[in-house]
């Protein structure tokens, strides 16, 4: 096929908000011999890009970004000296491209796309050969765009320090993305899995994926007693903490003695007061029952080809709640700040 010259891309000229995203025309910057060029099929949003467009990245933040970090695509040329690649290869990138494995550094962490470089949102992406993982056979690229951050971010917290074991009991917090895939892989690995959220029409969902057990938390707000009661007093192995100061107290209480509180996210309260709470107390909770308390900052592409081998053997589908077109991107941000989507938004960005 003729290497197209030039690409549609979203960038964020400010900062102050999603109504800034701006489509214009770029060109592809030319091959290094060790990059190739993929033509982008779908791509995922998350939280994080909410926060990039509000300026509100606590994190390393480029100027005019091109904002997203998930996609997957097909890749149409190769650099003179990449191997073991070929054209036509379904591929997506791995979130931080230099991280390839074992922990994050500094170094690595300066090379999250949509944040610290330019992202994905774009109908032509220049990446390096090395942050390259194949696509999953049985999934579409749509759902292949879903797993760079949310799935990866799940896998990898599940299969670290104190990894996961069938027969673990996890607690999940929320259907989000994150949520979801922690659910799903969780069940996956043979883990009994415990679901709360505010929405009974998401707990639905949940139980559908493979929940054993949902709470609402309105209508249930001392959901970690009716935790402790599940698991016989004993508490869960694994807590998925996306809620944050308001929801840390509780995660500590119902957690077992030496089981681990994973943090993924601080979205509870968010939009008001609530968050604020006294958590002068956490650290003597933690130490009096050895409560192993860990943050992860998604995965390396070794984690990365791991977790797509489990997704392959058990035929893992991602959920996704809705799909909008690449020309309308901010209504799909628009949706996603409403937080009331079950697994994940993606973009269409090729048509065909």
């Amino acid at each position: 096929m003729m290497i197209p010259q030039t690409t549609r891309e979203y960038r964020l000229p400010k900062v102050d908000g999603f109504h800034n995203l701006t489509l214009v025309e770029a060109p592809i910057p030319k091959l290094k011999s060790n990059q190739v060029l993929v033509k982008v099929h779908a791509v995922s949003l998350q939280y994080r890009d909410l926060i990039v467009a509000k300026g509100e990245f606590p994190f390393m933040q480029k100027k005019n970004p091109v904002p997203g970090s998930d996609m997957a695509g097909e890749i149409i040329a190769l650099g003179e000296d990449v191997t073991g690649w070929k054209l036509g290869e379904r591929v997506s990138s791995n979130f931080a491209t230099d991280h390839l494995f074992g922990d994050i550094t500094e170094e690595t962490k300066a090379t999250s796309l949509g944040g610290a470089i330019d992202g994905v949102l774009t109908e032509y992406k220049v990446l390096p050969a090395h942050a390259l993982v194949r696509v999953p056979e049985h999934l579409s690229y749509e759902e292949a765009a879903t797993l760079p951050c949310a799935a990866l971010t799940g896998y990898s917290t599940l299969t670290g320090t104190n990894s996961l074991k069938g027969g673990d009991t996890v607690l999940v917090q929320g259907t989000g993305g994150v949520s979801i895939f922690a659910l799903q892989l969780a069940v996956a690995s043979g883990a009994l899995v415990i679901v709360i959220s505010s929405s009974d029409k998401k707990l639905e969902v949940a139980k559908k994926l493979g929940a054993h057990h949902v709470l609402n938390y309105k209508t249930v707000p001392e959901w970690d007693a009716e935790v402790l009661k599940l698991t016989k007093g004993r508490g869960v192995d694994h807590v998925i903490e996306v809620g944050g100061p308001h929801t840390l107290l509780k995660s500590v209480n119902c957690v077992r003695y030496g089981g681990t509180i994973h943090i993924i996210g601080f979205i509870a309260g968010q939009y008001s007061q609530e968050a604020q709470v006294d958590l002068s107390r956490l650290p003597l909770l933690i130490l009096g029952k050895a409560v192993q308390m860990r943050s992860n900052l998604i995965g390396s592409r070794t984690k990365f080809e791991e977790m797509n081998r489990l997704i392959s053997a058990v035929k893992l589908r991602p959920v996704i709640d809705k799909v909008f077109d690449f020309e309308n991107l901010r209504e799909a941000y628009e949706y996603q700040a409403q937080q009331q989507h079950v697994g994940k938004i993606v973009i269409k960005v090729s048509k065909d």
